[in-house]
């Protein structure tokens, strides 16, 4: 039941919000640019941390597994997935380099996080993104919802963490 303020009586809340709740915005594909957006730089950043974390731990599986070529291709390739998986279809939807350069991934049409078998989704559009002469990272740069190819394959947004904070 709400005032004549249109709080939600007793709770102080707007209509619609539970007392306590921070709502997130919620985009909408196809209205046009819905919010914040991560920009190329903060994303290529990212990218580049990233890289450096995984880089250095398959550097030592490489040492490690120097007699075997094929386990250690294997084992470096999913480890960058599980990686890259993990974290970024954890709750916070942020990888070491995104939490860096704060800025996270989070479902297009919700603000929730995307979960693991959306962020995994993303790592295998990923391979045809880069494959494409890098033009699916590229898209970026003119879609309207600043979407790489993975974004829109796993239905996802990079976003700045100061505009869709981690709950």
């Amino acid at each position: 039941m709400s005032d004549l303020s249109g709080q939600t009586a007793g709770t102080g809340a707007p209509p619609g919000q539970q007392a306590g709740y921070e709502q997130q915005p919620v985009a909408h594909a196809g209205d046009g640019p819905s919010g914040p957006r991560a920009g190329f730089w903060a994303r290529f950043g990212a990218l580049i941390i990233d890289g450096i974390i995984v880089g250095i731990v398959q550097g030592i599986l490489t040492v490690a597994l120097a007699d075997s070529p094929a386990a250690l291709y294997t084992i470096t390739t999913l480890l960058g997935w599980a990686y890259y998986t993990y974290f970024e279809g954890g709750p916070r939807g942020q990888t070491i380099g995104k939490m860096a350069l704060s800025i996270r991934v989070i479902d297009i049409h919700t603000g929730a996080p995307i979960g693991y078998p959306r962020a995994f989704l993303r790592q295998i559009v990923k391979i045809i993104s880069a494959a494409a002469l890098l033009i699916g990272y590229l898209w970026m740069l003119w879609d309207k919802e600043k979407q790489c190819w993975h974004d829109k394959a796993a239905n996802d947004v990079v976003v700045p963490v100061s505009a869709y904070p981690v709950s």
